[in-house]
């Protein structure tokens, strides 16, 4: 069998960076429709490398490929937090529902959802990807984590600022505005 060139692996790997892409988007949106259905969910935007065009890196070895996305972040704002077991829940249906009915296939875990608290923008922590609280795992130690069932912490984080520009989001649910509600 003829060994593939280093070209043809590299039009291969942005392939599988597209289609990773693609998928990520998929599973955001999949999410977001699942989160719109709660009433304390007031707005949902996606950011990070999945919210932007595919971008080229240079490889340590001066290669150019496309940015491999390892995982979909999305920033939810909640006027509560005593439904976050539910919340859970419904990302994992979202995504096995994904999967079942487009093939595509994100697990829970990579979908990140960073809550907010409406009004004061106010980070408040993420929605644990365990199903119990507290699990017992060492990512369960981190001081605060757990003071609410299902709000993990990570010790020492902080958003980057510029995270959340307008010009870095999408927006995929606002409430109350009926132009952004998922479809």
């Amino acid at each position: 069998m003829p060994r593939r060139s280093l070209k043809e692996w590299l039009a291969d790997q942005d392939r599988f960076a597209q289609l990773g892409h693609a998928g990520f988007r998929r599973a955001a949106e999949a999410v977001a429709r699942a989160f719109a259905a709660f009433p304390e969910v007031r707005k949902i935007q996606l950011f990070g490398s999945v919210a932007q065009p595919l971008k080229t890196r240079t490889t340590r070895r001066g290669w150019e490929m496309l940015h491999n996305c390892k995982d979909v972040d999305l920033a939810v704002w909640v006027d509560r937090l005593d439904n976050l077991a539910a919340l859970g829940k419904a990302r994992g249906r979202a995504v096995r529902a994904l999967f079942a009915e487009e093939g595509v296939g994100v697990a829970h875990h990579e979908v990140d959802v960073f809550l907010f608290e409406p009004g004061s923008d106010r980070y408040l922590g993420r929605l644990c990807a365990f199903s119990t609280c507290p699990k017992g795992k060492l990512e369960c130690l981190v001081p605060g984590c757990g003071a609410r069932p299902l709000l993990r912490q990570h010790e020492g984080f902080v958003l980057d600022p510029g995270a959340l520009a307008d010009d870095r989001v999408m927006l995929l649910f606002n409430r109350g505005d009926a132009d952004t509600r998922p479809s």
